[in-house]
């Protein structure tokens, strides 16, 4: 394999003659590249400082092709997107002109740029990482139902492997349900978790966003908290709902038992993982929801929404609780499990079990059958 081209809406930063980037995605791309000469990025680039969660690419030879960002949240950026197109296809195209592997990154604008150019390179091995929930029947963006309309048209998308979260019905041979690791089996190690008599830990890793709910999550244990539970709650990550919840924190005196961390490097959530008992994200929209897959891999027990394959990693609520967002329906659920301390540990050790299945070395090697086989 002599040229790998990765088109993304992920943004990079350029530090010392490394592109940088979204540290799990990075982590994720450097198991790929293990299969390839040379590494072609087409991605926006911008002037920041290196944070906690960002990684660089493990290539020597990179060429990268930086493109305008988009989006179209309003008219301005939307107009102003509109003139940024036709650069963006031509640099798109011309990288998989070069390209000896496509490889995209989706649902995403970019991404779904990326669907079309492709269909103009019917004969090139291809790739794509639908990132997003695959189900059909849920609700989404016009914009991810069309890049699913494409990856999956076997008319308009051919030669290609599309990557997607969970067993759906009715889906073409360009299919295949895949997964994701962070952990290496070389990591894997018994955990003993304390006992909830001497305290509850909740864990929140992501970004502090709307469709994540964080919010929500401390809705929860504000409620856990007036009923006499002893609970602390560490929330993980930046976003634009800091604010908010800082307010919410602040004005029901919860701070001493709610805190926002902020982004911290894998090092420190792998800790707070193996310490905590439960690790909760009731977001509107998944994949396969890497926060969940690691925490479970440490026995911190998933509290999360019914998307995507959530009731698939959670066997249907056999080793995690699937939150209703109903506040008073999910605080019951939870309290039965603080309230049976036998049960929460066996859950704990399923939840273990199973996501340690899903290795760094199991998924390397799906990822050498993708880019070995012709």
């Amino acid at each position: 394999m002599k040229k790998f081209v990765v088109i993304t809406h992920v943004n990079h930063i350029h530090h010392q003659d490394q592109y940088y980037g979204y540290a799990p995605y990075v982590r994720e791309m450097n198991l790929w590249l293990q299969y390839t000469d040379q590494l072609i990025v087409v991605a926006p680039l911008k002037k920041d400082h290196i944070t906690p969660i960002d990684l660089a690419y493990n290539c020597d030879d990179i060429f990268f092709s930086k493109i305008p960002d988009i989006n179209f949240t309003t008219l301005k950026s939307r107009i102003l997107s509109v003139f940024k197109l036709p650069v963006i296809f031509w640099k798109i195209f011309l990288a998989m002109y070069r390209a000896d592997h496509i490889h995209l990154r989706c649902p995403g604008n970019i991404g779904l740029i990326g669907c079309f150019v492709q269909i103009l390179f019917p004969g090139k091995t291809k790739t794509a990482k639908y990132a997003g929930n695959w189900d059909p029947k849920s609700q989404q963006p016009w914009t991810y139902k069309l890049q699913k309309y494409i990856l999956n048209n076997t008319d308009l998308t051919k030669n290609m492997q599309v990557l997607v979260y969970g067993n759906w019905e009715a889906q073409s041979k360009t299919i295949k349900s895949f997964f994701t690791a962070t952990y290496s089996k070389t990591e894997k190690e018994a955990v003993e978790k304390k006992s909830l008599q001497e305290g509850i830990s909740f864990v929140f890793a992501g970004s502090l966003s709307k469709g994540k709910n964080p919010l929500y999550a401390i809705q929860i244990v504000h409620q856990l908290l007036k009923k006499g539970y002893n609970i602390t709650f560490d929330l993980f990550g930046e976003g634009e709902e800091r604010n908010n919840l800082q307010r919410f924190i602040l004005e029901n005196k919860i701070e001493e038992s709610i805190l926002l961390r902020g982004n911290q490097d894998k090092e420190v959530i792998k800790k707070a993982f193996k310490e905590s008992h439960f690790v909760i994200l009731p977001s509107k929209s998944e994949g396969w929801p890497k926060v969940i897959a690691e925490g479970m891999f440490w026995g911190s027990l998933p509290v999360a929404t019914k998307v995507s394959c959530v009731p698939y990693m959670l066997n249907y609520g056999e080793r995690g609780i699937l939150l209703t967002m109903n506040l008073e329906k999910d605080l019951t659920q939870i309290e039965e499990i603080l309230n049976n301390e036998t049960e929460f540990f066996i859950k704990s050790k399923l939840a273990l079990t199973w996501s340690q299945d899903y290795t760094t070395e199991v998924f390397d090697e799906e990822i050498k059958k993708l880019m070995l086989s012709k």
